[in-house]
């Protein structure tokens, strides 16, 4: 039988080999894993209240095909023949992919738990863009203080010169940290959260669309979007129309003849409140509308009080509300006087 001799240049072809082969079936194993675990705690995840656990499940099920490769990577190079050297850098690199990729999937399961932990809870301040930015600085923060370690470079020196280049980026960002310290103040003083309708002593007025880590987004009416510096709305003066609560009240002024009878007025008034209460949107049942009676020049003057869900319903419901007393008063024969001018014309 012949004997089949191998060339000397054949090491390299045989390290591919082993190499190959133990990472495929490196990933072959670490895959299946992944496929029976993930199945196993989505049915565990299905059965539980909270949605942290779906959070997690979601946010790391992609990555970890990836984290199965990136390992079956790392045990063929770590079992594999070639130069020390050469598979000593291999997996330095890799290491630091892993922990980038592990950093960047800690940050978006961080944001999407206190995104969650805050929609169930009752605190006044929603998750904005400020504070995504923050937790995601925080965990990019310690994965590279992580990669540092790995690398074997020294924290303490690179601590110390980010302090003196700190003090000339300060100098030279002034506008922009007071942006965003201003940002932080609004955040966690609570008087402006998400979704708050609010208007600024420079007439600016809208919803609260997002506090950034620079500027803060207020949507208006019309759907178009402001954008303020923190630092300037932080030193206006706000009126902030969804605190203590949203409702709020709208007022109707309507005159009547000097002979009417007040109660007659405020009857009919009543009554037409209650009705509009059950189709006008916006427009509350409790509590329940009253009516201020004062005396005019030569007329009775009347002020209905309601009570709407929100500030932006005034104005529709004031409308609505002064086109069915008019239509009211002239089935009533209430006569709804107007101010009468005399103009004098000289030759």
């Amino acid at each position: 039988m012949p004997v089949i001799s191998i060339p000397a240049d054949s090491s390299t072809i045989k390290a591919f080999l082993v190499f190959s082969a133990v990472f495929i079936i490196s990933s072959a194993v670490l895959l299946i894993i992944r496929k029976f675990s993930f199945r196993y705690f989505y049915r565990w995840a299905e059965k539980t209240e909270t949605r942290l656990d779906d959070i997690i499940l979601d946010s790391v099920r992609h990555p970890s095909i990836f984290w199965a490769l990136a390992i079956s990577l790392y045990i063929a190079l770590d079992s594999s023949p070639f130069h020390a050297k050469y598979v000593s850098y291999g997996l330095t690199a890799l290491y630091v992919l892993i922990v980038l990729s592990v950093t960047l999937a800690a940050a978006n399961i961080s944001s999407r738990a206190v995104q969650n932990a805050v929609e169930r809870s009752t605190l006044s301040m929603p998750l904005t863009g400020l504070s995504r930015t923050v937790i995601r600085v925080i965990i990019f923060a310690i994965g590279a203080l992580i990669v540092l370690n790995s690398l074997g470079l020294s924290i303490t020196p690179l601590l110390t010169a980010l302090g003196v280049g700190g003090l000339a980026v300060a100098l030279a960002l002034q506008d922009t940290l007071s942006n965003l310290f201003a940002g932080i103040h609004i955040l966690a003083e609570k008087s402006i959260k998400l979704g708050d309708y609010i208007r600024m002593s420079t007439g600016e007025e809208g919803y609260v669309a997002d506090i950034g880590w620079r500027t803060t987004k207020i949507r208006e009416l019309s759907n178009n979007i402001i954008i303020i510096p923190n630092n300037k709305l932080s030193q206006s003066i706000i009126t902030n129309y969804s605190m203590p609560e949203k409702r709020t009240t709208v007022t109707v002024k309507v005159r009547a003849g000097a002979d009417t009878e007040p109660e007659r007025v405020e009857a009919v008034l009543k009554d037409e409140a209650v009705k509009a209460s059950g189709s006008v949107k916006g427009l509350l049942t409790e509590p329940a509308a009253g009516v201020n009676f004062n005396f005019g020049d030569s007329w009775l003057e009347f002020t209905l009080v309601c009570h709407v869900a929100e500030y932006t319903d005034q104005t529709p419901v004031q409308n609505e509300l002064r086109k069915r007393i008019f239509k009211r008063f002239k089935q009533e024969g209430i006569e709804m006087p107007f101010h009468v001018k005399t103009v004098q014309i000289k030759g």
